[in-house]
């Protein structure tokens, strides 16, 4: 399979993502060496290693994730397409967590030894990757919000509601639905409740009709009770860089 042209790239058709000029596009695509095609279960980027590749999601769903002490895992968002990853390692040296393909993912691979290049001589798309980090710090922040302000109920509401958007904005959406191919223990550890309390709320959005997510499919039947319920405006998610 040939790799997808920066060109002709179907997310940059999406409105979520910022207008790319043609010395933009031209960069990133002597930026990108390639794409990788993984199946689900697939390591992308361990903790603590330090890859000499960077990836962008073309197709496909992910998690971030820590391995705790005790050798479970701590759910830290999750990766849709049109979003970046390894940058921690570009910067850092090395990954502070790990990301694993939760589907069949391709990837867009960028050469980590042309990222100071980018800063140095790109300082648009080099702002755009620090918009991106500050993106991911937000959501994460946003999160820590969540748990603090909002009940279980609330924050499950907010987190499909995310969800939904995100996949809506670039494409996923069919009939009110969305593909959401995460286990129920994700979201629990993503949101800090327990498994057996993720449930029942799920179910309790089932029985009244707000939401229903089953066999992989996230289905919202009334977004702005949704949405009310999670104390967020209803609203397109930000638009933002595609690198």
């Amino acid at each position: 399979m040939s790799a997808t042209a920066c060109q002709n790239c179907p997310l940059r058709k999406r409105a979520i993502f910022t207008p790319m000029s043609r010395e933009e596009v031209a960069f990133t695509q002597s930026f990108k060496t390639g794409e990788m095609v993984v199946d689900a279960g697939t390591t992308i980027l361990l903790e603590g290693s330090n890859s000499p590749q960077l990836f962008t999601v073309l197709k496909g769903m992910g998690t971030r994730y820590k391995t705790l002490e005790n050798g479970r895992r701590q759910v830290i968002n999750f990766l849709f397409p049109g979003d970046f990853a390894g940058l921690q390692a570009g910067l850092m040296g090395e990954m502070k967590h790990s990301v694993e393909a939760t589907t069949s993912m391709t990837l867009c691979v960028f050469r980590r030894s042309a990222l100071f290049e980018l800063f140095q001589h790109h300082p648009e798309r080099a702002y755009d990757l620090t918009w991106i980090a500050a993106v991911e710090e937000h959501f994460l922040g946003e999160t820590i919000a969540s748990l603090g302000q909002r009940d279980a109920r609330q924050r499950i509401a907010w987190a499909l509601v995310r969800i939904y958007e995100r996949l809506k904005a670039v494409g996923m959406e069919v009939k009110n639905a969305v593909p959401l191919p995460y286990r129920q223990q994700d979201l629990a550890d993503a949101l800090g409740l327990s498994l057996v309390h993720t449930n029942k709320m799920l179910k309790a959005l089932r029985d009244t009709k707000l939401a229903e997510w089953q066999n992989g499919i996230l289905k919202i039947r009334n977004i702005p009770a949704l949405a009310e319920m999670a104390m967020i405006e209803e609203s397109a998610p930000d638009i933002r860089p595609l690198i």
